[in-house]
């Protein structure tokens, strides 16, 4: 069972993550110290947090090259993605907040030319999350469709001023939503792979010992798994366990 100063720290260190995010993946060394007063930590402490900021492409001081974290494929998908946005019209502050706020009102034209404006800014958030388990394509894709959900939403807030910080935090949101849900699926994966290897490979010392093809009911007298898992196993590799003789 976690402690509390060990609750404390995870959530410590998650909104450290999140203020660099705000600040273009960058965070000082001082505003760390201050977020982590409270725990007292050790100067190793202090650099096992550094060191896990910089894994995960946070700049302490200064703000990391973003770019060089892609794969080829990434930065292909890139180059001409930006290409299609760099023909969308731009705007001047007084044009943005005029706009801003005839979206705010309701007018579905203001809120498409909204979504236009900030295309760009999507691209550029993308790159914080880029390389955390899911494709840069998808996190703009997902990043894209908040945004457009977002412009209907203005209407809630008093001023224009209000909707960059509210646009960028849900594009922000659905981005790490995603990848914890990506990181969560190929957890189920590896727990789905790991059950099969284990059925698989019970099944093929079983089926040596008895010189035969071994019934699922045998398999699992043998591992103490259950006739539902075991059956679940070999629906996932397609039925494809020769040592396991097909159920009628």
């Amino acid at each position: 069972m976690e402690t509390k100063q060990e609750i404390l720290f995870a959530k410590t260190l998650e909104k450290v993550r999140k203020l660099a995010k705000e600040q273009g993946n960058c965070i000082r060394k001082e505003q760390v110290e201050e977020a982590f007063q409270e725990l007292a930590l050790s100067a190793e402490q202090l650099e096992l947090v550094y060191e896990y900021l910089e894994k995960h492409k946070i700049g302490i001081g200064e703000p990391v090259d973003l770019e060089e974290t892609l794969s080829e494929e990434e930065i292909d998908y890139l180059e001409e993605y930006k290409k299609e946005l760099s023909t969308l019209d731009t705007l001047n502050d007084g044009q943005k907040e005029a706009i801003t706020i005839s979206a705010m009102a309701g007018e579905k034209e203001a809120q498409q030319k909204l979504i236009s404006v900030y295309l760009p800014q999507v691209v550029e958030i993308s790159k914080l999350y880029a390389g955390q388990g899911a494709y840069l394509e998808d996190l703009i894709g997902e990043g894209n469709v908040a945004l457009t959900v977002g412009v209907t939403m203005l209407g809630c807030l008093e001023n224009a001023k209000e909707a960059e910080g509210m646009l960028i935090k849900m594009v922000m949101d659905a981005m790490e939503e995603y990848i914890a849900e990506t990181a969560a699926g190929e957890q189920e994966g590896l727990k789905a792979l790991r059950k099969v290897n284990k059925v698989a490979e019970k099944a093929k010392e079983l089926s040596e010992d008895l010189k035969r093809k071994v019934t699922v009911e045998e398999l699992s007298q043998e591992t103490g798994m259950s006739v539902k898992s075991i059956l679940e196993a070999m629906r996932l590799c397609g039925n494809s366990i020769e040592e396991i003789e097909k159920p009628r």
